[in-house]
Parts: C-alpha cells; structure tokens; sequence
C-alpha cells in the first residue's frame, strides 16, 4: 500500500512508522528481525530502510604499501525490504539516494523493487563521501534529489533511460523527498530551501519526510511555511530520542539541528546514561503529544538502535 493510502485510510488517526539501518556485511538478517520483532506491536504503516554509498578505503597490502578499494558496509537495502515485507506483512521503503550511483544503477534497482511489489520510495541526494568536503555526484548519476524524482517518476511512465516509452513497463511508485525544518545545511537561507523543496512536489512527490527535531515550534513553523507557499502533500514528522549526554554535542554536529535549552540543560544534569534516556523519553513522549495535536498524519521514529524505548513511547502516547 502507498503511503498516501495509508494516510487516506487512516482518517485522521494518527499512524507509526520506523526506520532501520541495514545490517552490517556479514551480519545475519534475524538481526535485524530482533529489533523489529517487539516494535511490530506499535502496528507500523510502513518500514523505512536506509541506502549506503560505497566508501573509499585503503588496505594495507603484505609488501608494506596501501591499495584504494571501494567497500559498502551495509548493502541489501532492497533485499531487506523485500524480507521486511514477506516476513511482517508491513510495507517497507526504501531510501534512493543520488551519491555513488549512476542513472542505470537507479534504474536497475527501481526495477527490482517492482518486480518485488515494493510502491513507496524516498528519493534522497545523499551525504558527501568520507573522502569529500562536499557532495560531488557520480560522473553518470544525479546531481540532487529533484533529479533523482524525475527519473523515478519517468518510469511510472515507462520511460526508461534507453528506450522509448512503454505503457507494459510502466511502474507505479509513490515517491517521497526530505524536507528540513531548519532548512538543509547547504542552503543559503530557509526560503531558498523551500523553493527546491517546491519543485520536487511539483516535479510528483507525494508527501515529505522530515529531518529529526527537537523542537515542535520548528516543525510546526516549517508545516505553516510549506502550505503557504503551495505544498500541499502530507509532512511526516522524523522523531529521535537523546539517550546520551554526548548526542547533545554530536546531533547538532552531525545533523545540523539545535537542541533546544530546556532539553540541553535536563540532559547535562544527568549523571549516567540511564538518567539520559529516561529525560530523552520524556521529552520525546511530549513531542508526540503535541504533535498528535496538531494532526500529524504520522509520527515516524528514527530506531537506530533503541526498539525497546521507541515501542514504550508509541504506547504511552497512542
């Protein structure tokens, strides 16, 4: 089922959903399984999966100098989608990023997920490699995002990359975009940020996927700023917990979000992890509330390794 549908469906009732990393190479899938198992009780629209990027890395090799070789440390993004979905009857998503992958590499994926009965993708530019300072696009890939939906949109088309329109190779994917509250870091203002966000509606996104936050005030601003400028598509909020007094410096750092001072100085009075995560929780049992509130269509959590707390809060809010 689309997104969009799960929304239409709902009427009004607010929905859950999740995002996972993939396994470590070489990890076994009932991994992963394990931490999905007690968060299906949440009854999840759907399952986001992240997509990585090879990295460049170098290997020491036996005569003592070093060989450049590309590594994908967590790969099966469709796979597990594919094993999410057979094994939970809930739909998964895949991310689709621009970064390390060219036009065709897409296309062949997209393909995959079809054949697969996968209809939902979020379509995303992607970080800069390790190796990079800033985003450089594969020689035969996308540049950015917007890009990116016009290709999967081609193909719900049936227009493929080497080939003349077909109406039996159409695929129907429903495709969503990022969208930044406190606008995307590389932008040179909010307003700008939300002009490239406009297009990617116009070009056939069907709803945005928020970066995390911590302060409702922002989403909220961001939702009034969005409709006021013409997007209309639903705003999923992306909700996280702070469980570590070192998030409140690595989140801001790594994610280009603030954290606001409330928060900031609750967390800095703890004295262990334990006393972290319960003032995380909390904040973020608040955050759901309001948000509920305010007639979020879902409330979408970002896991990364905290299944048993995400599962506690969604039960105390819904």
């Amino acid at each position: 089922m689309k997104v969009t549908e799960h929304i239409r469906l709902a009427a009004g009732r607010p929905l859950v959903s999740f995002e996972i990393l993939p396994p470590l190479k070489g990890k076994n899938i009932q991994q992963l399984y394990k931490h999905l198992d007690g968060l299906m009780s949440c009854k999840p629209a759907f399952i986001n999966v992240t997509y990585h990027r090879a990295e460049q890395v170098f290997k020491a090799q036996a005569d003592g100098t070093y060989r450049q070789v590309e590594i994908r440390k967590r790969p099966g993004t469709v796979g597990i989608c594919a094993a999410i979905q057979n094994h939970y009857q809930v739909d998964a998503i895949p991310h689709l990023i621009c970064g390390g992958f060219s036009k065709e590499e897409t296309e062949n994926a997209l393909i995959d997920l079809h054949y697969l009965g996968i209809h939902n993708v979020l379509a995303l530019r992607g970080d800069a490699a390790t190796n990079q300072r800033s985003f450089v696009p594969h020689p035969h890939g996308h540049p950015h995002s917007l890009s990116l939906v016009h290709q999967i949109l081609d193909l719900n088309k049936g227009k493929y990359l080497e080939e003349e329109s077909n109406d039996e190779g159409k695929t129907d994917f429903c495709v969503g975009v990022a969208g930044y509250p406190e606008k995307h870091f590389e932008a040179a203002n909010a307003d700008i940020d939300l002009t490239f966000l406009k297009a990617k509606v116009e070009a056939g996104a069907e709803y945005i996927m928020t970066q995390m936050f911590f302060d409702n005030r922002k989403f909220l601003d961001f939702r009034e700023r969005c409709v006021a400028n013409g997007i209309k598509v639903p705003i999923i909020p992306g909700l996280k917990p702070i469980t570590r007094k070192s998030q409140i410096q690595s989140i801001p750092g790594i994610f280009h979000v603030d954290i606001p001072n409330d928060l900031a100085v609750a967390i800095n009075a703890c004295k262990t992890d334990a006393e972290c995560e319960a003032v995380g929780a909390e904040w973020l049992k608040q955050q759901c509330t309001e948000l509920i509130q305010a007639k979020v269509p879902i409330l979408h959590f970002y896991t990364l390794g905290k299944p048993r707390l995400i599962q506690n809060i969604v039960q105390s809010v819904l």
